[in-house]
């Protein structure tokens, strides 16, 4: 995987772009505190230019930065995909609970127009941020945008369940098809364990099927996989269980919350399982610490939060945020 990144500044968040480059071949980049270009070509020969972007809460600041983009189509004239952190609305719709305000509405929608660029509708839900103290302002503010020719690969934009951000992560998928069975995913705790070792050791030591070598290694390794399965359902208990069944209860409120408001149990209700999804003991147990627990590399330097995109080999983009909490990183 390749990256390129813009630092965060205090309490403005960074960006940071990561692709593999068999699936996307980078020619030119441009980087600035609000925007990073890509300019490269995806498959064989789709030349293109990929733009992630984080726009400044000011409505004064985010003028000039349409300004800006607006020039910048000119050095890079391929098709554009823009995803990011707008920080505004297109529609007086998206918006709920919050101060309607049309200038800066009108400013992105220039933006849009200007540069040919089309809004997909979005699928899962209706707002992509939400205030996590009272859950009552809702706002579709982090978006793709894209121009006619990226049309072809079939894309739906999907709002996606949020966790500990008050934005949702989008995801910008060319298809569903079937990927075959789920990865199993390897738990960096399991390495601080006295008793993993073991584990590992004795799965290894199990006798299995005769045959060629290819097809021992692989009844060892799905040996290995229910061994250590079970182990860490009872050395670690169903905390990974709860904890998903917290985020799933906390992404059905909210949907809820996007269409009404809350009753005072279901306020209440809310509010637990935020406290369980938010509680970082439960999310430490599962090593949910650092960057390799996103498949990014150690070591980049970012202070505070910053918006990354996170182009898959499956045709999918992510657009989600991380930040920094004392000395791990969450997603």
């Amino acid at each position: 995987m390749e990256y390129v990144d813009v630092d965060a500044d205090g309490s403005a968040g960074g960006l940071l772009c990561i692709w593999n480059p068999e699936r996307f071949k980078l020619v030119d980049c441009y980087g600035s505190r609000n925007f990073i270009i890509l300019s490269g070509t995806v498959g064989l020969s789709f030349d293109c230019s990929v733009v992630n972007l984080y726009a400044p809460n000011d409505v004064c600041k985010r003028r000039q930065l349409w300004e800006l983009l607006k020039r910048m189509k000119i050095s890079y004239p391929n098709p554009w995909c823009m995803g990011g952190d707008f920080n505004e609305i297109r529609f007086l719709s998206e918006r709920k609970g919050c101060s309607r305000r049309e200038r800066g509405m009108n400013d992105s929608n220039e933006l849009v127009d200007q540069l040919s660029l089309v809004d997909l509708p979005m699928r899962g839900r209706s707002f992509t941020w939400c205030n996590v103290q009272d859950g009552e302002r809702w706002s579709r503010i982090d978006r793709f945008l894209l121009e006619s020719s990226w049309l072809e690969f079939s894309f739906k934009q999907w709002g996606l369940p949020r966790t500990i951000s008050d934005h949702c992560p989008v995801l910008l998928m060319e298809d569903e098809r079937n990927w075959g069975p789920k990865a199993f995913r390897f738990i960096n705790a399991w390495l601080l364990h006295p008793t993993f070792k073991t584990v590992v050791k004795s799965s290894g030591d199990e006798e299995v099927q005769p045959g060629w070598a290819r097809f021992r290694l692989m009844r060892k390794l799905a040996t290995l996989r229910v061994n250590l399965k079970r182990w860490n359902s009872e050395v670690f208990g169903h905390v990974e269980t709860q904890l998903k069944q917290a985020e799933e209860d906390l992404h059905a409120l909210d949907l809820v919350a996007e269409e009404r408001s809350l009753s005072k149990l279901e306020v209440s209700r809310r509010r637990e399982v935020r406290g369980q999804v938010w509680n970082p003991s439960t999310r430490r147990v599962y090593g949910i610490k650092n960057l390799e627990w996103c498949g990014l590399s150690v070591g980049i330097r970012i202070q505070g939060y910053f918006t990354c995109w996170q182009v898959q080999d499956k045709g999918e983009i992510y657009l989600i945020q991380l930040w920094k909490m004392g000395s791990g990183w969450w997603s």
